[in-house]
């Protein structure tokens, strides 16, 4: 039976955080809150555990899954070299709603889906989150919803779409701006907007001028 548990309540939030990271630990699912939406995760290096976020979501491996880190140097062990613009951007935007597109490095042992030996990264700007990125290291994630449905802004609208498929949902209240991430593609010669979210392109050209919005 899923745990849904209470992180509104400073008293229960750290045994429902050390809950939560022990399910990930076991390579099952956790539906955590973001500063966007809510997010199922898991264990970005257990195969087993992305396979089953792909299915919980009903995602094939073509939608490759995202990856959350707890810090900047988090990101630094998961790439080989970290662009100059890559790291300018990050330290302007993170922790918030800024996801970034980097190549990995070779090396690393996991399956995110169909990156092509990329993967895209955000850092959230949510102390839940953190907390539980803080006990787990980096975590797989995509929005908390059954694909084709809304984004949950709640986590018991995520259970409402997600059910028993997870084994952990964190409650920290609805999300203060349910709106998706942006996401820059930073593995080409320049800069490219790949979606438009929460952080505006004009804020995102005074750190990158360079950024190309179109195609």
């Amino acid at each position: 039976m899923s745990l849904f548990l209470d992180c509104t309540n400073p008293a229960e939030r750290s045994g429902a955080i050390s809950a939560a990271a022990a399910a990930v630990r076991r390579a099952e699912l956790v539906v955590l809150p973001t500063d966007t939406v809510y997010g199922l995760s898991a264990d970005a290096f257990s195969p087993a555990a992305v396979r089953g976020l792909m299915q919980a979501r009903g995602q094939g491996r073509e939608v490759p899954v995202s990856v959350l880190v707890g810090s900047l140097k988090a990101l630094d062990g998961l790439v080989l070299y970290l662009p100059l613009e890559a790291r300018q951007v990050v330290e302007a935007f993170w922790p918030g709603a800024l996801t970034v597109i980097v190549q990995h490095a070779p090396s690393l042992a996991w399956d995110l889906g169909d990156t092509r030996g990329t993967v895209a990264v955000r850092m959230p700007l949510h102390p839940v989150a953190l907390e539980l990125l803080k006990q787990t290291g980096p975590m797989a994630v995509s929005s908390a919803n059954r694909t084709g449905q809304p984004a949950p802004a709640t986590a018991a609208a995520a259970r409402e779409q997600l059910g028993e498929t997870v084994a952990a949902y964190l409650d920290a209240g609805p999300c203060a701006e349910p709106v998706a991430s942006t996401i820059v593609d930073l593995t080409g010669t320049s800069p490219r907007l790949l979606r438009a979210g929460a952080v505006a392109v004009e804020q995102l050209r005074e750190v990158l001028p360079d950024l190309r919005t179109e195609g």
